[in-house]
């Protein structure tokens, strides 16, 4: 990962407390797969697959098994796309996001007890019912770049200040 939004954000300091979460993407060059999620965190909400890495897991292993348990799909051609970094004021922890993407996959799309999956054109994207932050990196993933970034927020539903850049 590149060193260049180091005067960014935290996201090379070994030090900081950070949650360390994955995202994965499932695309094709004209829709996109995404979870409608039913519970916790970002409930109520649009979303790509992912959360949690647990103890002794490596990122993209977390990833993988995150996607499975959502969705039910195996990815088949997994790719790390970068690095979003969280600052939320309820929490003094920094949400580090590792993002990957798949455009293959082996299994069936299928519902699970924490996301309601549907597939959208790229050009019908429901990012009013996303994330804020989501309208300025997913164009980017979509489009086939990688990117590093950080995302202040004031509360779930403003951003204070960002910055994003394509490495």
């Amino acid at each position: 990962m590149s060193q260049a939004l180091s005067d960014l954000s935290t996201m090379n300091n070994p030090g900081e407390n950070k949650k360390i979460l994955t995202l994965c993407v499932v695309y094709n060059n004209s829709h996109i797969l995404l979870g409608m999620k039913k519970k916790g965190f970002g409930q109520g909400r649009w979303n790509g697959f992912g959360g949690k890495v647990e103890k002794g897991e490596s990122i993209e292993k977390a990833a993988r098994r995150e996607l499975e348990e959502e969705v039910g799909l195996t990815p088949l051609d997994i790719v790390k796309r970068g690095i979003l970094e969280f600052i939320y004021p309820w929490d003094a922890r920094i949400w580090q996001m590792h993002i990957f993407s798949t455009m293959r996959y082996s299994g069936e799309v299928k519902e699970s007890d924490e996301m309601l999956p549907r597939w959208f054109s790229h050009a019908e994207i429901p990012y009013k019912f996303m994330w804020p932050n989501d309208p300025h990196w997913l164009p980017l993933v979509l489009a086939g770049k990688n990117i590093e970034g950080v995302f202040h927020f004031k509360d779930k539903d403003t951003i204070l200040s960002h910055k994003l850049r394509e490495i």
